[in-house]
């Protein structure tokens, strides 16, 4: 199946005071129609640039992005613009118009495509039923919380019908709750109109809430990509490490004779594993570090694990679990 979106060797490159700076270098990914794909970084990875390369609000100084099988780098001026119809953006700040009240912020996209008054206000205010703020529709920008913004920003966007969704940090600058509300939303949206959504954002939680599959980021390059699952259950790279793991109590550094990590793969997190062992082995064993995340439902995460000296004792704990189907590897020092 063609991807809705892909990305090929994309490049690019700013010029700066000091020389040319390299904000993206050689990303390639694909984006299936449907899925919600998250792209995570710390701050100055390259994340917004890219996202702004993919509706070509930035032209990339190299490499190319299709969009449901069209190259947009090649595409003349006005199917260009015609394709970007079909990509809507919402953004942290809102970009709402303040002097006019939501109902009429909702409809500013079908006045412009020149759709009818009466059928722009119907259709703006189903889609206020949709974010649940029809009774707000004769409210002013100034009277919405952050949240209740964002929820008219993103009826906006679907007044286009769009068949994609770019989200650039779109809930940043709103509280943990408000946030869990509007990832809510948009995983409505997605199920209810089938529109793909690109996620970006620096916030882990964000991506373990809502995301399907998720690409790292680390100084514009691209350091692993994957479904949300196999990246909570095992990170492949440092960068990916650090923003799966942050937040949580780590050993700075320890050494022992036998240490395993134990990675659990969903459902067996939630079964009392040590427990059993050390009721099975008649002997302690030594957490030296745990984390573990709900991802879908699912518990996904590791420990590092002290075993006892005796080792045939050992043998017997590295057998159990992998009976019960667990990834066990051996590890000499462990440093987070």
């Amino acid at each position: 199946m063609e991807p809705i979106i892909r990305v090929e060797h994309l490049y690019k490159t700013f010029q700066a005071k000091n020389g040319q700076v390299e904000a993206i270098k050689d990303i390639n990914f694909e984006i299936q129609k449907g899925d919600i794909f998250g792209i995570i970084g710390l701050s100055g990875a390259g994340k917004s640039t890219l996202v702004r390369c993919l509706n070509l609000l930035e032209r990339p100084s190299g490499g190319a992005v299709y969009v449901n099988g069209s190259n947009l780098t090649e595409l003349p001026e006005k199917e260009l613009r015609r394709t970007r119809q079909k990509i809507g953006m919402i953004f942290q700040h809102f970009n709402l118009l303040m002097q006019r009240n939501v109902l009429d912020n909702v409809c500013f996209p079908m006045e412009i495509a020149g759709i009818k008054k009466s059928v722009a206000r119907k259709r703006a205010l189903e889609l206020l039923e949709t974010v649940g703020l029809r009774e707000k529709a004769k409210a002013y920008p100034a009277q919405l919380s952050g949240g209740q913004k964002q929820r008219v920003a993103i009826a906006r966007v679907l007044a286009g019908n769009p068949e994609i969704l770019l989200c650039d940090e779109a809930t940043s600058a709103l509280d943990p709750q408000t946030t869990k509300s509007i990832l809510g939303l948009l995983k409505e949206i997605n199920e209810k109109y089938h529109i793909t959504i690109v996620v970006i954002t620096h916030e882990m939680a964000v991506v373990q809430e809502i995301c399907s599959h998720v690409a790292v980021l680390d100084h514009g390059v691209l350091a692993e990509t994957g479904t949300v699952e196999e990246l909570f259950r095992s990170p492949q790279t440092e960068i990916a490490r650090q923003l799966v793991f942050s937040g949580s109590a780590h050993i700075t550094h320890m050494k022992s004779d036998r240490m395993v990590r134990v990675v659990f793969d969903g459902n067996s997190a939630f079964e009392p594993m040590i427990g059993n062992i050390i009721l099975e082995c008649k002997t302690p064993v030594n957490i030296l570090y745990a984390n573990t995340q709900t991802v879908h439902g699912n518990a996904e995460g590791e420990m590092i694990l002290q075993l006892p000296e005796d080792t045939e004792t050992a043998e017997k704990i590295i057998r159990y679990f992998r009976e019960k189907g667990l990834s066990v590897e051996e590890v000499r020092d462990y440093v987070e």
